[in-house]
C-alpha cells in the first residue's frame, strides 16, 4: 500500500516547502473537505512532545502561525493530485503527561481566505464589466498563484458610466461572490493542476463535465464503495415564478421560471413533480438580465431533491473522488442508477488508509 499511496506535506510562511522528516513522521492524520457553497478546508493532526521539532523550533519562531501556507499533495497509483493549497487559520495544542500522546492540530482553509481580510469598500470600477472586475481583483494575489477562470455572463452588462459607476462592497471575496450571485454563478478556488497554482473559478455550475469513474454498489467483486444510500425529498421540489407587473392593469402576472437550462440539464428520464409554487423576491433592484440569471439559478437548485451519501476506499476506487463534477452510479436499482453531481467530499487520510465521505445530488429518476 505504501507504494500505491504517497502523501507530501509542504509548509511555509508564504512559499511552502517540504517539511522535515521528523515533522512528516509525526503526522497522524489529514482531513480535507471540498464542496459546493463553501471554501475548501483542511485539518492536520501531529503527535508531538516537549522535545519534538514542532515544539522546540517551529512553534516558538511562529513558523506555523496563521496564515502559514500549506500544501497537501497526493500520489495514488502514480497519479499526482494537489489536494489542498491553503493557509493555516488556527492551531491547537493538547499537552499530555503520557509520552507521545500530546497533539498539535493545524486547521485552515484554501487560499480564498486571504481574499477576505481587507475591506475595499468604495473602490470604483468605471466602465468595467463584472468579468473585468473579478479579473482585476484576482490579479492582486500573484503570491498565491491565483489564476482567474472566468466565463462571461449573458445576464450581466457593462454599466453606463453616465448613469452609474460601480463601487466595491466589502472584502474581495465578499464582492466577487456578490457578483457571482447576481449572475446566477458560483465562485470558488481549486488547487492545481500544478503545485503552487490555484484556479479562481467564476462560472455557472457545470454539471456537464466529463464523468468520473462510476460508483459501483451491489456489484459483487466489482463493488468499489463501502456504503451508499439515497433519499428523495418530494416536497422540496419548487416551481418558482417571477411576478411581472402588467403596465395597463398594474396587476402582477406570475411567469414560471424554467428549471431545465443548458447549465442544469436533466440527469434522468423522470422529473419529480413540483409540489410547491413560490415567487422569487428581491429582484426589484436588479436589471432584467440580472434578475433572469438569479431566477434561473434558483429554479435549477430547487429540483436537486434526490441525494446520496456514501463512503469509499480510494485505493479500491482507484483515484480520489472530486466535488463539483458528475459521476455515474450503477447497481442501485433502475430508479436511482445514472449520473449524479458530487456536491461535497471529505478526504480522511491516515497511515495505510485513505477513505472518503461524499454527498451526491440529482434532479431526476431513471438513467438517461
Amino acid at each position: 500500500m505504501a507504494s500505491e499511496l504517497l502523501l507530501s506535506l509542504r509548509l511555509g510562511a508564504l512559499l511552502a516547502e517540504p517539511v522535515p522528516r521528523e515533522v512528516a513522521d509525526a503526522l497522524l492524520s489529514v482531513q480535507v473537505t471540498e464542496g459546493v457553497g463553501r471554501p475548501g478546508g483542511f485539518q492536520l493532526s501531529f503527535a508531538t512532545g516537549k522535545r519534538s521539532l514542532l515544539f522546540r523550533e517551529l512553534l516558538p519562531r511562529g513558523a506555523l502561525d496563521p496564515p502559514a501556507r500549506t500544501q497537501i499533495v497526493l500520489t495514488v497509483r502514480g497519479r499526482t493530485t494537489v489536494l489542498m493549497d491553503g493557509v493555516v487559520t488556527r492551531h491547537e495544542i493538547a499537552p499530555s503527561a503520557e509520552p507521545g500522546q500530546a497533539r498539535l492540530t493545524l486547521t485552515g482553509e484554501d487560499v480564498s481566505r486571504m481574499m477576505d481580510i481587507v475591506d475595499f469598500s468604495g473602490v470604483k470600477y468605471p466602465c468595467l464589466p463584472p468579468e473585468g472586475r473579478v479579473a482585476a481583483i484576482c490579479s492582486k494575489y500573484p503570491m498565491y498563484g491565483l489564476v482567474p477562470a472566468i466565463v462571461p455572463s449573458v445576464f450581466m452588462v457593462p454599466p453606463n458610466p453616465l448613469k452609474e459607476v460601480p463601487s466595491h462592497q466589502g472584502t474581495d471575496l465578499a464582492y466577487v461572490k456578490q457578483l457571482a450571485a447576481q449572475a446566477g454563478y458560483q465562485f470558488f478556488v481549486a488547487p492545481g493542476p500544478l503545485l503552487g497554482v490555484n484556479v479562481a473559478h467564476w462560472e455557472p455550475p457545470n454539471k456537464l463535465g466529463l464523468p468520473q469513474e462510476p460508483l459501483l454498489v451491489n456489484c459483487d467483486t466489482a463493488t468499489n464503495v463501502e456504503s451508499l444510500s439515497f433519499s428523495f425529498d418530494g416536497f422540496s421540489a419548487t416551481r418558482y415564478v417571477v411576478l411581472v407587473q402588467n403596465p395597463d392593469t398594474k396587476f402582477p402576472v406570475p411567469v414560471p421560471v424554467p428549471d431545465i437550462t443548458p447549465l442544469s440539464p436533466p440527469m434522468g428520464r423522470r422529473r419529480p413533480l413540483p409540489l410547491k409554487i413560490s415567487p422569487i423576491h428581491g429582484l426589484a433592484k436588479l436589471s432584467p438580465a440580472q434578475a433572469a440569471g438569479v431566477a434561473l439559478a434558483r429554479a435549477a437548485d430547487s429540483f436537486e431533491v434526490i441525494s446520496g451519501q456514501g463512503s469509499l476506499d480510494v485505493l479500491r476506487y482507484g483515484q480520489p473522488l472530486r466535488s463539483r463534477r458528475p459521476v455515474g452510479v450503477h447497481g442501485a436499482g433502475e430508479a436511482y442508477d445514472g449520473t449524479y453531481y458530487v456536491k461535497s467530499v471529505t478526504h480522511s487520510i491516515k497511515r495505510g488508509a485513505y477513505t472518503q465521505q461524499f454527498a451526491l445530488t440529482r434532479n431526476a429518476f431513471l438513467p438517461l
